[in-house]
């Protein structure tokens, strides 16, 4: 009876504790997708604050600073992003060596 009891527990923490390994290793971030996702971030902190000022929730002021730092934040993402991928589209342009 012990040795079922044992065995089931072992069962059980296998189960809950084991990860497989497809989902160990998950899909490979590059800094293009981060600054992609970055930037949905962004246009939705944008829309966000757009909604609170004209619900009357925030004050001009506020309002303007908070606008002024969202959308440097959006430039400087979409530049780099625009970077990136003129990078990446200018090496595959160029002919390969050998």
């Amino acid at each position: 009876m012990i040795w079922a009891c044992l065995l089931v527990t072992a069962v059980a923490f296998y189960y809950v504790f084991h990860v497989p390994q497809a989902v160990a290793a998950g899909p490979e971030k590059t800094r293009l997708n981060y600054l992609q996702e970055r930037k949905e971030v962004v246009y939705e902190n944008l829309r966000d604050l757009n909604f609170e000022y004209n619900a009357g929730k925030l004050a001009e002021a506020d309002y303007q600073s908070m606008r002024n730092s969202l959308e440097d934040e959006a430039a400087t993402v979409l530049a780099e992003i625009e970077r990136l991928q003129s990078g990446s589209a200018s090496k595959q342009l160029r002919p390969s060596k050998g």
